[in-house]
């Protein structure tokens, strides 16, 4: 029991003594003037695919989700509608 209590007043110690900081420790270089010439030069390539591979994939991405989800929509409603019609063609019998 002594073992632990010294470890955790060693620790107390150890924290103690360290000094707090709100800053970063890690600095990084300010790229913000590079993005903004890269962003704002006229080659003909839109704003949202200049980002790289990466905007690249997540447009397409998008694209294949959003036409995807369009023409599925599409043929889950013509099949429910399909469906209804079936139904809607056999009437149940009256006992």
């Amino acid at each position: 029991m002594a073992e632990v209590q010294r470890y955790f007043s060693q620790a107390l110690r150890q924290i103690g003594q360290r000094t707090i900081s709100t800053t970063s420790r890690m600095h990084f270089k300010n790229r913000v003037a590079e993005k903004q010439k890269l962003f704002q030069e006229e080659d003909g390539i839109p704003v949202y695919l200049k980002g790289g591979i990466v905007d690249v994939i997540l447009y397409r991405a998008t694209m294949i989700l959003t036409v995807g989800g369009k023409a599925f929509g599409m043929f889950e409603g013509a099949a429910y509608a399909m469906y209804q019609l079936a139904v809607a063609s056999f009437p149940k019998k009256q006992d």
